[in-house]
């Protein structure tokens, strides 16, 4: 078995399928020993994808004052754009050098959490055209796609596959698009385009354009060059599924240093309800989804930190 595995995931999401038993076993592995793998044979197409990263692209090739007419350090929460050293995962290293688009998941007015910061309203940029239709085209079809794929992941560690089902009717699911600039020349040893940490909330689906950068940490302290070509994903697990499954599925640190290339990345942070009760499984105790992931929001963006 290679370090990071690569998985089928018609095989994984279809029971039917002659090697489904197969790629199960082999994604129990993945996700409680290695905490990151690679997925090909998605419902969604390269093409897709490379129309897709040509409009985050587009995007974050405008003027920077054109990007700061919908700068999410104006508001409490975390949509719209995201100025490079805006954000800072690891306190010990020195804030990232990437800029970002985030947009969510939006309830309907009136709704009871609607006022809540993981929820918040979009802000959507009025240039290049065609953006919005896309990314939120995407949105949809992405998280439709992550559902399946949890259920895969219930099933490969043991509970029934609709485990996750009704955790996730609204899910907090963040899209966020990544620019990493080509590493500059005055980078030293704190500076990274995203500083070593685990992702915050359950499943984490990465669409890239293909260019290196990201590393993952092994189990022997290691890191691990990760990389996809356009069409193909990698995924990785958060704090919130680990501490979900009692520590069967594991949130693996990992970072990008940057190169001499630039880079676009395209996580979806795939997250429950507000409300889910993320406590380990069976232990009777209460931890709510929406207050673990506000409060590492609020630890990470600079414009939300309380201290």
């Amino acid at each position: 078995m290679t370090a990071i595995p690569r998985l089928n995931a018609a095989a994984l999401v279809d029971a039917g399928h002659p090697d489904h038993a197969r790629e199960l076993y082999a994604l129990a592995r993945a996700a409680t020993e290695v905490g990151f793998f690679t997925l090909c044979d998605t419902p969604i197409s390269g093409a897709e994808l490379a129309d897709l990263i040509a409009a985050y692209r587009a995007f974050f090739s405008q003027p920077e004052p054109q990007k700061a007419q919908i700068d999410m350090a104006r508001t409490g929460a975390n949509r719209g754009w995201g100025a490079s050293l805006s954000e800072q995962v690891d306190p010990a290293a020195n804030p990232d050098y990437k800029e970002v688009f985030d947009c969510g998941y939006e309830l309907p007015p009136g709704d009871s959490l609607s006022d809540l910061a993981v929820y918040a309203p979009n802000l959507w940029p009025t240039s290049p055209a065609g953006f919005r239709p896309i990314v939120q085209a995407y949105y949809q079809k992405s998280t439709a796609f992550s559902l399946r794929l949890l259920a895969a992941i219930a099933k490969a560690i043991g509970e029934p596959a609709d485990f996750f089902d009704d955790k996730f009717t609204r899910p907090m699911a963040l899209l966020r698009g990544n620019y990493y600039p080509a590493r500059p020349t005055w980078a030293g040893d704190k500076d990274f385009g995203i500083a070593a940490h685990t992702d915050y909330g359950c499943l984490t689906l990465l669409a890239t354009d293909g260019a290196p950068g990201l590393e993952a940490q092994l189990r022997d302290g290691t890191w691990a060059a990760v990389q996809a070509p356009i069409g193909d994903y990698v995924v990785n697990f958060g704090e919130m599924l680990e501490m979900w499954t009692g520590g069967r599925v594991k949130a693996t640190p990992h970072r990008v240093r940057g190169t001499k290339d630039e880079r676009i990345s395209i996580p979806l942070f795939f997250n429950p309800n507000f409300e889910a009760n993320v406590a380990p499984i069976g232990s009777g105790d209460v931890i709510l989804a929406g207050d673990h992931l506000t409060r590492r929001f609020e630890e990470t963006y600079l414009h939300m930190k309380t201290g």
